[in-house]
């Protein structure tokens, strides 16, 4: 039976050091994926687009840049802990310019072009009643 829910620890992710000293862990699942960073001070992303992936960053600690390419004009726009920023196919990179490192959580998926808004907002379902049968008050 598969569990319903499942916790990862930090040493079951894919750990890995990018070259521009940012730290990444990894956690992979078919139908997503989520990675927690910790960017250095002054540390500069590569370039880079994604064809079919976007990014949802959530930005934990410190602050961050993001820059994208639009209309063959550089635009920059800074982000701090507790910003959330939504990367579609644009050639972009984060910059952490300041004195401090920055966190962030990147959760990645490829979308299906169909709105799942009421889904998401009408998918809760109270069980107080269900559990205080099971375990009483």
């Amino acid at each position: 039976m598969e569990q319903e829910i499942e916790i990862r620890s930090s040493k079951e992710a894919l750990s890995r050091v990018k070259k521009n000293g940012t730290e990444v862990q990894y956690f992979l699942y078919p139908e997503f994926e989520v990675h927690t960073n910790k960017i250095p001070p002054g540390s500069i992303q590569d370039w880079h687009r994604h064809q079919q992936v976007e990014e949802v960053i959530a930005v934990t600690s410190g602050k961050i840049s993001i820059e994208t390419i639009e209309n063959a004009t550089l635009e920059r726009a800074e982000v701090k802990q507790g910003d959330v920023l939504r990367v579609k196919n644009s050639i972009h990179r984060l910059v952490n310019r300041n004195r401090t490192s920055a966190s962030f959580i990147v959760f990645r998926f490829v979308p299906q072009g169909v709105s799942q808004a009421d889904i998401i907002k009408n998918d809760k379902c109270n069980c107080e009643e269900f559990v205080k049968k099971i375990l009483g008050d």
